[in-house]
Parts: structure tokens; C-alpha cells; sequence
């Protein structure tokens, strides 16, 4: 777990009850031309296509997703419903589709609008809200399923050009272009807290609608899932930078999601800040790693006596815990990063017992720590 120091919106689109702009949907609507970006993602690589041989092939899989929203009653007020438009792909002639997990949080029925006009009711076969990927299963009698060939986000890099297709404030299957622009951003997951790790940055125009909808390399082929965009601080509508779940996180998701419905994940409960050059005015026992700031109550970490910080020093106008552990390795693996953190708790499994070396009062010193399920909250 590591803390989230930016604000992203969620691509729902639709009159959704509640805006929220971190950690759940963020409501879309009203009317918008569609915008054809015009970069020619043709390029010297064998097996590259354009973005109208990409549209033809590849939109007819792209569905829209109408999901029925009831919001239980609060203090604040009774009972809301609304409704929330997204996007998906099919990825199975069986009637597997994937979209983002906050597309159909909350929904009491969820439709899919197929490239033929013709609608079917989905079931949510499966959601993770960790990495914010669902799994919906539609009847496949009587319809003409394309699935979208899945690729690898292994091998994407900066500037590699890029497509997404999706349903923008409820406009379907709008195609628009642009470039990997960064690589291995972290984006708020919809748990409070966490992360999602390796999203893939891009500037192809996604706005409120997208969401679920896939991103495509100059092959046709999926390398992501379009999730969240950077506001900017102000409105709800695309600046030119998108995150998209790599595609490979989805692949080992999916499975999980079939078998069981959701993921076990392990979790050891700290707020992490990473250690940079930002902090070398709090004269921290080591210049890298990962400074615990909170250690959650009754949290595995709590347990094995890792200990977070307590007075709050001001740095540029941030408030830093100071005091806490400094995390240096995983299991053997240096930690340069609260990110690194994530990861690598994020690749164990509940009841797995890992060796945190760390740094506590200028001494270094290793704690055994057994690894918990994390919490759905």
C-alpha cells in the first residue's frame, strides 16, 4: 500500500448519482463532437496498420455497457439510482467481455450494446477492484461475437502510437490516436490506499464513457483498458494524458475472475513514502526506500511491530510523518520506492510470511511479517 499523491478521474459517463473524482466513477454527460485524431499510426514495423484498417477490424468487438446504479441510503439522504455508461471488449466467442471494475460497481443490471445494435443482458461474472478489471458474461446465442486479439504490455514503449475505442459521454465506438507517453505510472485503485502499478500513460484523447474501453498497438492488438484520466485539478474532460491497465495485469486477473469471482490479494497494511532527493531536509537515516508514515490498526504490519511515524513536518507545503521505519528491502529485493513496496507485497499471497529489512533509530534490523488478506473496503 502506498500513498496516492494525485488526483485522476474514473471514465464513467452517464448521469451517474454522485461526481467522485478519485477511487470511484466520475459522472459524465451533456453533448460533444467526436474528434478523429489524425496521426497515421502506419510506421516502418512489419504488420503495422492504419487507424482505419485498426477501426474496421477491431470496433465491432468494442460493446457499450449501461449499468442500473442504486446508491443505499445514507444520513445525508435516501436511496439514489442513476444510471452509468461505459465501454468493454469481447475477448471470447463465449460471451466473455471485460470492462473496468467501476463501470459496474454498484449496478443492480448491466446491458451490453453490441457493433450491431443488438443488446443482451450481462452478468457480472467477476469484479477487482484492486486493479479495477471486470469480467461480464452475455449469452452468446444469436449474436455475432468478435473477440479483440490480446497482446502484451511487456514490450510497449514510450512513443509506440496507440488507439482507443470506446463510447466518450455516450458517443459509441469513437476511435482516436495518439502515443504511449510514459510508462509504469501508479493510478488510485478503488480500494482506499492502494494502487494500480505499470498503468501505460497515453495521450490518445479517452474522456468520461471510455472507461473499460481498449487501447491498441499499430498491430490491432489490445495492450490495455482504458481506465482513468488526469484532470488537470478542474472539470471532468481529457487534457491529453490517460492511464490504461496494462493488458497483462488483465490476463492474470481474468482467470481468477472466472473461477472464483474476485481476487485474494495479500496485505500488509502501511502508507509508504518514497525517500528522494524532496525529502533530504528531514535528515532520514537513509537517502532511498520507502518511509512508513502510517501503520494500519490491527494490520498484519501492526502485529509484527513495524511502527509508522508521528510528529508531521512540513515540506513545500506537504505534511510528512516522520519517525517511521524506512523499508530497504523485500525478501532480499532492494525497495527504492513506496511503489516497490506495492509490487512486491502484490505478488505474494495471503498467509505468506516475508523478511522486511529496515531501518529503525539509524539501525538496521529485519521483521518477519505474515501476510494478511486484503481488507474490501
Amino acid at each position: 500500500m502506498s500513498q496516492v499523491t494525485h488526483f485522476v478521474a474514473a471514465l464513467i459517463g452517464g448521469a451517474v448519482v454522485a461526481v467522485v473524482l478519485l477511487l470511484t466513477g466520475a459522472a459524465g454527460g451533456g453533448d460533444t463532437k467526436t474528434v478523429y485524431m489524425g496521426a497515421d499510426l502506419a510506421n516502418p514495423k512489419k504488420g503495422a496498420l492504419t487507424p482505419r484498417e485498426i477501426y474496421k477490424r477491431d470496433a465491432p468487438g468494442v460493446v457499450f455497457i449501461t449499468s442500473d446504479v442504486t446508491q443505499a441510503a445514507s444520513p445525508f439522504g435516501p436511496e439514489q439510482r442513476g444510471e452509468a455508461t461505459g465501454s468493454g471488449f469481447v475477448i471470447g466467442r463465449g460471451g466473455s467481455i471485460v470492462t473496468n471494475a467501476h463501470v459496474v460497481e454498484g449496478a443492480t443490471q448491466v446491458s451490453v450494446r453490441f457493433g450491431d445494435r443488438r443488446t443482451a443482458r450481462a452478468r457480472v461474472a467477476g469484479s477487482d477492484p484492486s486493479t479495477d478489471i471486470a469480467l461480464l458474461l452475455v449469452d452468446p446465442d444469436g449474436l455475432d461475437l468478435k473477440p479483440l486479439a490480446l497482446g502484451s504490455s511487456k514490450g510497449v514503449q514510450v512513443g509506440d502510437p496507440t488507439v482507443a475505442i470506446g463510447n466518450p459521454f455516450g458517443l459509441d465506438r469513437t476511435l482516436t490516436t495518439g502515443v504511449v507517453s510514459a510508462l509504469q505510472r501508479s493510478i488510485p485503485s478503488l480500494q482506499r490506499n492502494f494502487t494500480i502499478n505499470d498503468v501505460i500513460q497515453t495521450d490518445a484523447a479517452i474522456n468520461p464513457g471510455n472507461s473499460g474501453g481498449p487501447l491498441i498497438d499499430a498491430r490491432g492488438k489490445v495492450i490495455g483498458i482504458n481506465s482513468q484520466i488526469e484532470t488537470g485539478g478542474s472539470g471532468s474532460g481529457n487534457v491529453g494524458i490517460g492511464f490504461a491497465v496494462p493488458i497483462d495485469t488483465a490476463k492474470d486477473v481474468i482467470p481468477q475472475l472466472r473461477r472464483n469471482g474476485g481476487v485474494q490479494r495479500a496485505y500488509l497494511g502501511v502508507s509508504t513514502r518514497t525517500i528522494d532527493g524532496s525529502l533530504d531536509d528531514l535528515n532520514l537515516a537513509s537517502p532511498d526506500g520507502a518511509l512508513i508514515e502510517i501503520v494500519e490498526p490491527r494490520s498484519p504490519a501492526k502485529r509484527a511491530g513495524l511502527r509508522g511515524g508521528g510528529a508531521k513536518r512540513e515540506l513545500s507545503g506537504d505534511a510528512v510523518r516522520v519517525g517511521g521505519d524506512i523499508i530497504k528491502a523485500v525478501d532480499g529485493t532492494k525497495v527504492r520506492s513506496a511503489d516497490d513496496v506495492s509490487e512486491l507485497i502484490s505478488k505474494r499471497r495471503p498467509g505468506d510470511r516475508v523478511n522486511l529489512e529496515i531501518i529503525r533509530d539509524g539501525t538496521r534490523r529485519t521483521v518477519t511479517v505474515k501476510l494478511g488478506r486484503r481488507p474490501t473496503f
